[in-house]
């Protein structure tokens, strides 16, 4: 298969995975006609009509790995970006990272204000958890309590929560490689893995050891976002990102290309890439999906 046939082939993929997620999305959430209405309104604003949704097709993709039915992953996919969502809600508030710009348009609490924004968030958190338990997800009741559990942990104070909390703390300092993927393991690979982790525990048949390697692959390949988040930061342009482009700079955060230049931030993300390829050798055809998701997150210009 050419490559050109490779990237259509998961274009294609991907569109059908990416409508199966976002007609779940619209369903999970409350209607707009819903009392109250100004804060489901609110809900689906933040949510719905934008991103990349690289978390659920991670989850998809881990998926298929499982022979797991699409619809169980599409719901703990949407699980998760209602995660994501919140996340990005309330680190756009003015008491983290103060931004008025998210994926092309007004942030929440910009559009609404930011006790709406507040409240989005914790709404958006809670409902994931509630997808979770208002839908058989696995074959089991012990498996879909450990997906749960695996959510909560990332999204709390050991994981994404943490994250942040770590990247507020270092704003003005220098941070060295070992430090910023410390933070980063948590604040965005958390839930990254988490996705992956998601998504093949829906399915059956996977052994602890396949899991790990699909928990690797996850781990290396947030690293490798990150990476690639902070170049584009430093050069692209708000069009392109949906995003005020150059905030990291501006407010002083440590990122890969403060810490090593944006060149060497290339070679890192190349590197992760790489490794994190690796760890599906023994997949074979299998982590096709998996290793799509990988070379997009990597050569991606958004």
């Amino acid at each position: 298969m050419t490559t050109a046939t490779t990237t259509t082939d998961f274009q294609s993929w991907s569109h059908v995975h990416l409508q199966r997620v976002e007609a779940t999305l619209r369903r999970v959430l409350p209607a707009p006609d819903i009392a109250p209405q100004r804060l489901h309104q609110a809900l689906r604003y933040a949510v719905l009509e934008g991103g990349k949704r690289v978390r659920p097709l991670l989850a998809f993709a881990a998926g298929e790995l499982a022979n797991a039915d699409p619809e169980r992953v599409a719901l703990a996919g949407a699980a998760v970006e209602l995660i994501h969502a919140y996340s990005l809600v309330h680190d756009d508030l003015p008491c983290m990272d103060d931004d008025v710009l998210r994926r092309g348009k007004p942030t929440c609490h910009v559009e609404y204000d930011e006790p709406t924004a507040l409240l989005v968030g914790d709404a958006l958190h809670s409902l994931a958890f509630q997808v979770l338990g208002d839908y058989r997800l696995a074959d089991d009741a012990k498996t879909q309590l450990e997906m749960v559990k695996l959510l909560a942990a990332a999204a709390g104070s050991r994981g994404m929560a943490g994250g942040q909390a770590i990247d507020l703390e270092s704003v003005g300092k220098a941070l060295t490689v070992t430090e910023l993927e410390f933070m980063h393991i948590h604040k965005t690979g958390a839930i990254i893995r988490a996705s992956a982790l998601l998504g093949a525990r829906c399915g059956s048949g996977l052994g602890q050891k396949e899991l790990g390697q699909i928990d690797l692959f996850a781990k290396l390949i947030g690293l490798a976002y990150q990476v690639v988040d902070d170049v584009l930061d430093a050069e692209g342009s708000t069009a392109t990102l949906g995003k005020t482009a150059g905030k990291d700079a501006k407010d002083n955060k440590p990122t890969y290309v403060s810490a090593i230049g944006a060149a060497r931030a290339r070679e890192l993300a190349q590197e992760l890439r790489q490794n994190a390829l690796g760890a599906l050798a023994g997949f074979g055809e299998r982590a096709l999906r998996l290793r799509q998701i990988a070379d997009f997150i990597v050569l991606r210009k958004f």
